[in-house]
């Protein structure tokens, strides 16, 4: 299997390193011509305007999921013309009292071509499917919910 890579950059800014004294602001490089900047989540300081690695997660598994969706859509010759989700991101603590993403939600909106139909049950399956083989949903294992309607 391949093997895949991301940099990531951060300089502290201030004089020293001291707990609550420092910027988390960093770069995040994914190729030689994507990079993005990203921070803590806003209620841990971090810099609204930034990413922040849930939101990144979020889009991993719901890129993983539109991508796997449209694979097996093609195989199934469903005409998809447009593919749009929100992923909401949950934190919590997880069993072990730890803070932790408890679930991610996705709410995935297919569209098809003119003059195709198919059930609302079928889709329902085809999200099942692509969710059984998302790669980032299989390392997530039980905290994600798909959420089609």
């Amino acid at each position: 299997m391949a093997d895949l890579s991301i940099e990531v950059d951060w300089q502290r800014q201030e004089s020293e390193l001291r707990p609550g004294k420092y910027a988390n602001a960093h770069s995040v490089q994914y190729t030689e011509r994507y990079q993005v900047q990203a921070d803590a989540a806003p209620d841990w300081g971090g810099d609204a305007a930034n990413t922040n690695p849930e939101q990144a997660l979020a889009a991993a598994l719901s890129s993983c999921h539109m991508m796997t969706f449209l694979a097996l859509a093609a195989k199934a010759n469903w005409p998809v013309s447009s593919f749009q989700d929100r992923a909401e991101v949950h934190l919590g603590k997880n069993p072990k009292g730890q803070m932790s993403i408890t679930r991610v939600d996705l709410h995935p909106v297919i569209t098809f071509d003119p003059g195709f139909e198919v059930t609302s049950a079928d889709i329902q399956k085809m999200h099942e499917r692509a969710h059984r083989y998302c790669f980032i949903a299989n390392t997530l294992a039980d905290s994600v919910e798909v959420n089609v309607g």
